[in-house]
């Protein structure tokens, strides 16, 4: 049975990321800050035996060592670094009322949460056939793709992570496991809004599509749900 464990799945993307996953049979590590109160994912749980919760905060790095404990005798073929915040949203952080704890919030959770929890299941992921990892970027990481103010905090978060996962990539590559950069589109979520055009089963589809067809000359590239590379 193939494996993927999703950071930040109770709900949005995540979420979705898990059900897919478990509707096509694959034992699901689901993770979450609060999973007492993930009553969504508790009631896949129960439909679904191969999916189980396990409690994460991708900024505790006690919390990741337990989880990597956990699992380390388990091989893992696919890493989905899905968890993310967007404190500043909709010009909260115009000059002269920047949060900067907001900012370093952002950054602990969008770009170093990432790598704590990649570097502490490595053992888990080298122990694969064909392990992957799977970061969860962004378009307003792209610096081609600026073209408005604000959004500080994320768009610097994302593009940070994007710079670090070339690199990451490289080494990665060298242990025989895939780095894969995923911008998921406009998403009907709570972070996306109701205006946007994508519903989550329709970015997640879109995203395992081009999963499921990497190859190493993908290697830490950087591509959009429908398959399109990102500038970057």
């Amino acid at each position: 049975m193939h494996s993927v464990l999703v950071t930040g799945s109770n709900r949005g993307l995540g979420f979705e990321w898990v059900r897919q996953y478990a509707e096509d049979d694959w034992r699901v590590y689901a993770t979450c800050r609060h999973p007492e109160e993930a009553e969504a994912l508790q009631a896949l749980a129960d439909v679904h035996p191969g999916v189980s919760l396990h409690r994460l905060d991708v900024t505790d790095p006690q919390q990741i060592r337990e989880l990597a404990q956990a699992l380390s005798d388990q091989p893992l073929d696919v890493l989905i670094n899905n968890a993310g915040v967007y404190l500043e949203r909709w010009g909260r952080d115009r000059l002269g009322q920047i949060d900067y704890d907001d900012w370093s919030t952002t950054f602990q959770v969008n770009t170093l949460g990432a790598f704590r929890v990649t570097e502490a299941l490595l053992g888990s992921l080298e122990r694969s056939d064909k392990p992957l990892v799977v970061n969860i970027s962004s378009h307003m990481g792209s610096l081609a793709d600026i073209n408005a103010p604000n959004d500080y905090a994320y768009r610097s978060s994302k593009a940070a992570l994007n710079a670090a996962s070339r690199g990451l990539a490289l080494e990665l590559q060298q242990n025989g496991v895939g780095l894969l950069l995923l911008h998921p589109g406009w998403v009907r979520t709570r972070m996306g809004g109701e205006e946007a055009p994508l519903t989550p089963a329709e970015s997640v589809a879109g995203m395992r599509a081009v999963v499921n067809r990497f190859t190493p000359r993908d290697q830490g590239r950087f591509y959009r749900y429908d398959g399109v590379e990102m500038p970057w």
